[in-house]
């Protein structure tokens, strides 16, 4: 792994400076490629009926007026109508993908030209994100849209599994306790590329650079259930130093991404990527919380034969209950044909577990992060000469085993993955479509707006008030709104409510325009 840099001219292999002053980095502004963009954001947009309503619903008012919003969330096409709404609403918005292959080119082309701008005058909002970014890029892109061109940072982040919250945080307690690790001690790559980063934001900018960044920072919306288990880590260790909204908890995000979401788009990228017939298959699907549901559900419909794996009883029984064997890995590994991990922890397919998969068996994940797969024990192994890394084509790899014997007459067996071990439907296809997208981001500007208007009373940021003593706290937007989220999409769908009666009402103790189950309720 790399030590720390000796010189800031540019950042580790980037050839970027890292604080480069520029108002955008993305890989194609070509007229082509913007049109292009620009007419699937607007097509996108007639599926979005949440954005759309609120765009409406807050026409002329601006309640974003003032809002200063990093966002770190995978730059689609879909996202391009969230920023766009964002910015419609009156916020200064600035932004970078939360995955380094999840970014659509045409989307951060068009989104960064704008609706109303072209190529020669650009009016829409800057972007740092392009398909297929190196670790460093990554890190690279994300400090520039934390940096607005005075100098300042944002006053709300809007985050995807953490990293944009991360970093900041990270770099505030190091610069408070005087010492950055030595990225040589990194326990992943990844973690490497941020310490030499910090490392390097310090040569450039001293030790208050991250500090005064997070004393402006009234509040994040975190749209994952990694990244909202962060925050929860951070209440009880009473490091969080703004208030939190937990957007992935809500019904209407939690259900609708996670399972309507992954139900179309799970099958989508493993047919993009492979071409392969997944009726009749073997597949095990490791994982069954929402994102794991929604993945069987996929499967299923193409009419394979689905196992799960599973730590939790519950969520074992409910497999049981649906038909699913209920197995672990270690009995099957030999015999499934496609193996998806959906859980959202490490270590989920270990490289000797990969050793033993049929040949060609297709191994991807639909979790949050790329360690359910030990890619990185496939790394290992290569470097050993005991596996050879082979591109089919972007995002699709053959692994070949040089040391096994259960391959092709006894030679070597292969395996297949796909999007390098990250989300398989966003590196090989285009992530969820746009309706179900509506539902979450819908989610995301309330949040946004919830926190511009009143997130100190979700607590205090003891950086910008320390005699405050209200410690900030993470919550989740209240029934009424989750139910709204939901009314703005009914139309769409022809829907037609029942409507209570006043005596009716009474009887089951709710207000006859809602909410209508009460917040613990489990849907």
């Amino acid at each position: 792994m790399n030590s720390a840099p000796s010189s800031v001219n540019t950042f580790m292999d980037t050839g970027l400076p890292l604080f480069a002053g520029l108002s955008h980095k993305v890989a194609d502004l070509s007229e082509a490629n913007v049109r292009f963009g620009r007419k699937e954001l607007d097509l996108a947009l007639v599926e979005m009926p949440g954005l759309a309503a609120l765009r409406e619903e807050y026409y002329g008012q601006k309640p974003l007026a003032g809002a200063k919003i990093m966002g770190s969330l995978h730059m689609t096409i879909q996202t391009g109508v969230l920023i766009e709404t964002l910015v419609e609403l009156g916020a200064d918005v600035r932004w970078v993908s939360c995955n380094i292959f999840s970014t659509q080119d045409h989307a951060a082309a068009a989104t960064y030209i704008g609706p109303e701008g072209t190529i020669d005058n650009p009016a829409g909002v800057p972007v740092y994100a392009w398909k297929g970014e190196t670790l460093a890029e990554y890190w690279w892109c994300t400090l520039q849209a934390l940096l607005w061109d005075d100098g300042t940072g944002p006053n709300l982040i809007l985050d995807d599994g953490g990293d944009a919250t991360m970093l900041v945080l990270m770099g505030h307690e190091y610069e408070v306790s005087g010492t950055i690790p030595d990225p040589s001690t990194a326990e992943s790559e990844e973690f490497c590329v941020v310490l030499n980063l910090l490392h390097a934001v310090r040569e450039a900018k001293g030790d208050k650079f991250f500090t005064e960044m997070a004393k402006g920072i009234r509040g994040v919306s975190e749209e994952t259930t990694t990244g909202v288990h962060r925050l929860y880590e951070r209440v009880e260790a009473g490091t969080l130093l703004f208030p939190a909204i937990n957007v992935n908890d809500s019904v209407t995000k939690s259900k609708f991404d996670n399972v309507y979401g992954c139900r179309h788009s799970l099958v989508d990228a493993i047919m993009r990527a492979t071409d392969v017939l997944i009726a009749g298959k073997r597949a095990l699907v490791l994982g069954y919380g929402d994102v794991g549901k929604g993945s069987v559900q996929s499967l299923s419909g193409q009419s394979a034969k689905v196992s799960i794996t599973e730590i939790d009883p519950i969520c074992a029984l409910q497999a049981s209950m649906m038909g699913y064997d209920v197995v672990r890995i270690e009995d099957v590994v030999s015999k499934m044909d496609i193996f998806v991990t959906a859980t959202g922890n490490k270590d989920i397919i270990t490289s000797q577990h990969m050793a033993s998969m049929k040949h060609n068996a297709i191994v991807c994940n639909i979790g949050h992060f790329d360690n359910e797969i030990d890619i990185a024990g496939l790394e290992t192994m290569r470097l050993n000469g005991e596996v050879e890394k082979i591109e089919i084509k972007p995002q699709v790899h053959e692994w070949r085993f040089t040391k096994t014997t259960h391959g092709p007459n006894g030679t070597g067996h292969s395996i297949i993955i796909l999007a390098e071990g990250r989300l398989v439907n966003l590196g090989c296809a285009t992530g969820h479509p746009s309706l179900v997208m509506s539902a979450s981001f819908t989610n995301q500007t309330i949040a946004q707006i919830e926190l511009h208007l009143r997130a100190e009373d979700y607590g205090v940021n003891p950086l910008a008030n320390p005699e405050a003593n209200k410690p900030p706290q993470v919550i989740t937007l209240p029934k009424h709104l989750d139910e709204k989220v939901a009314l703005l999409h009914l139309k769409k769908f022809d829907v037609n409510l029942t409507e209570l009666t006043a005596e009716q009402a009474a009887y089951i103790g709710v207000d006859a325009s809602g909410p209508y189950k009460p917040h613990h309720y489990r849907y």
